[in-house]
């Protein structure tokens, strides 16, 4: 790998995506079975892994997260009008599936602790357009699905968990991905678990499986007819090519293999991270995730939030030139030119808006050296003790949301900052 001068160290990328080592035999495998347009030996093999390891009725594989959150809206028959109620801290895939459907988008702000959208919030944003809930495991970390279930059963409505960053997260005993009606896997080269492009539509309420391999299947009975159920397939509803390539769920297979090693790997990673900035936290130059309680993550991605948006950048441009890739997240959607086409503007969400501009992600990627993460953490404190103002207090800022009911149109909460310890 080529450095970044004569004196430098080499350079650390923010993700490098790990080969567990069989990738290439399973490939290999595939082409000699014959079957490579989809649904062969591997990507059964993924399916059934991830069906017992993680109690979900059924699992069927897509070429992406999009996709499955595309068949999610589909499933759930959504209708131009409807609303679907998320946080605007995500991925645009999370709306994108369901307004390319006419829907609206009923953003709300999330919690300052663990990022994931404020489940306080949610009741207040339900009017009777809301149709749906698609609430999004930030870093692994799970969303409250025991009031987010309860408020769908008061209400009526269905939930679709966008559990791209949470394969192999659990709360309180059940996988990420398997509480909610579906839920939505990503195993794109990002992610813990990879095959380049690929993802995977968890369906938890049984009366979903049979629409949801026509949907997946362009629309066609043809699952039905490879189980001998009729003497011949034809078109029976909307649908689209959502069948992965056989090729890259043998790659995936490689990786489900080794579920729990992976695991354990990021989760050293991140721990050493969490110890050896926990001094610069004390000292209030920076704040660190949120302890992991109830839930068990699987150690994502690894952030830290500074005092505002400048020293954020100013970091993130020294730590770059040092030959260090960290990164920022989302660009919060409802301040994106598509949201602002709904109605949103800036400081309809402060929490979002606040912690986004503060937020950056250091690399974390499963063969990162331990040498190569103390120059990441030598380098953000080098520049945090020379150049950065200290957080108030500890260097932990509580936003407080407080909640007001909403009507048919969003609302925008008002703030205040109180100071708690780390």
């Amino acid at each position: 790998m080529e450095g970044i001068g004569p004196d430098m160290p080499e350079k650390i990328p923010f993700n490098r995506p790990f080969v567990a080592g069989k990738e290439l035999f399973y490939i290999a495998q595939a082409v000699t079975y014959g079957n490579l347009g989809g649904d062969g030996y591997f990507t059964q093999k993924c399916a059934r892994l991830l069906e017992e390891r993680f109690g979900i009725p059924k699992v069927l594989l897509v070429p992406s997260c999009t996709a499955a959150l595309e068949m999610a809206a589909l499933l759930f028959d959504l209708k131009p009008g409807d609303e679907v109620i998320l946080p605007s801290f995500t991925f645009v895939s999370t709306a994108s599936c369901f307004v390319r459907l006419g829907v609206r988008p009923v953003f709300i702000d999330i919690r300052p602790d663990n990022l994931n959208l404020d489940e306080e919030l949610i009741e207040h944003s339900i009017t009777n357009r809301t149709r749906a809930i698609f609430p999004v495991h930030y870093g692994g970390v799970g969303c409250d699905m025991t009031k987010i279930m309860s408020l769908a059963d008061k209400y009526h409505l269905k939930v679709a968990e966008d559990a791209a960053q949470a394969v192999n997260s659990f709360q309180e005993g059940r996988a990420l991905g398997s509480i909610g009606h579906l839920g939505c896997y990503s195993f794109h080269e990002t992610k813990n678990f990879i095959c380049g492009e690929g993802g995977a539509l968890c369906i938890n309420d049984p009366a979903l499986i049979e629409r949801a391999e026509i949907i997946r299947d362009k629309g066609t009975n043809r699952k039905k007819f490879l189980r001998g159920q009729v003497d011949k397939y034809t078109w029976v509803d909307v649908g689209s090519s959502y069948v992965p390539s056989e090729l890259c769920m043998a790659f995936l297979y490689a990786q489900m293999e080794m579920l729990n090693d992976i695991n354990k790997r990021r989760r050293t990673i991140y721990q050493y991270y969490e110890q050896a900035l926990q001094p610069l936290a004390d000292e209030g130059l920076l704040r660190l995730p949120a302890r992991i309680e109830a839930e068990i993550s699987n150690s994502h991605l690894f952030y830290i939030l500074l005092k505002d948006q400048t020293t954020r950048d100013a970091l993130m441009a020294h730590l770059n030139e040092q030959g260090i890739n960290a990164v920022f997240h989302y660009v919060p959607l409802h301040t994106s030119p598509m949201g602002r086409k709904f109605g949103y503007r800036e400081g309809d969400l402060p929490i979002t808006e606040n912690l986004s501009g503060r937020l950056l992600r250091l690399p974390l990627f499963h063969d990162i050296s331990q040498m190569e993460q103390e120059r990441v953490v030598k380098q953000t404190a080098t520049y945090l003790r020379q150049h950065a103002l200290r957080l108030p207090v500890s260097g932990t800022s509580t936003v407080k949301a407080s909640r007001s009911k909403r009507s048919s149109t969003p609302t925008a909460p008002t703030i205040q900052i109180t100071h708690a310890s780390s």
